[in-house]
């Protein structure tokens, strides 16, 4: 608690005799009190932000445990290698005999949204035809170690924009990566 020292009207003697005056005192206990009760009262009633996360379903590391292999018709498979420097590199089909050949694209609306678009129309025609309009696209998300992990959180929004029918995380194999070197996405 602070004080006032008001003095003795500067040292002069014989002067008039006054009466002491008090200093005026604040306690400042009740003010500490509120204080902690508003910020217990903020932090109790104040919501915490969510952490925002995407369901994503892994398949077994295990071949012990895959009981079932459904075969898929390569027609409706999207394979995407994520490079270095924010570069994709995707083709569809086998990657042995791709019915569409290695394509580079960029992330982005422009890039790589716009070939999923298509390729999503392209995969549900095809589908129409075959008599199966509730097989559609399935992508496969292949990322090298020169990716980065915000490539790979972009594709999956990627993902979450235009809903393709399956998409999954994959290993990437040393003929990918060689295709990714030879094109300087390596």
């Amino acid at each position: 608690m602070a004080e006032l020292n008001t003095g003795d009207g500067g040292g002069k003697k014989g002067g008039k005799v006054r009466s002491k005056k008090s200093n005026p005192g604040v306690d400042l206990t009740a003010m500490v009190d509120l204080a902690f009760l508003l910020i217990t009262f903020f932090m109790l009633t104040t919501t915490l932000s969510k952490p925002q996360s995407m369901p994503l379903a892994m398949p077994d590391k295990d071949p012990n445990n895959i009981t079932d292999r459904t075969p898929i018709d390569e027609s409706r498979l999207m394979t995407i290698l994520i490079g270095k420097d924010n570069k994709i590199m995707w083709y569809r089909g086998k990657f042995e005999t791709p019915i569409e050949a290695p394509t580079e694209a960029v992330f982005g609306k422009d890039g790589i949204r716009q070939d999923l678009l298509k390729q999503i129309k392209i995969g549900k025609a095809i589908a129409e035809r075959d008599g199966k309009p509730e097989q559609g696209l399935i992508v496969n998300i292949k990322a090298s170690d020169k990716a980065s992990y915000k490539n790979l959180v972009d594709m999956l929004d990627e993902m979450a924009i235009t809903h393709p029918q399956l998409y999954a995380i994959g290993d990437i194999t040393p003929a990918e990566i060689d295709l990714l070197t030879q094109s300087g996405l390596y």
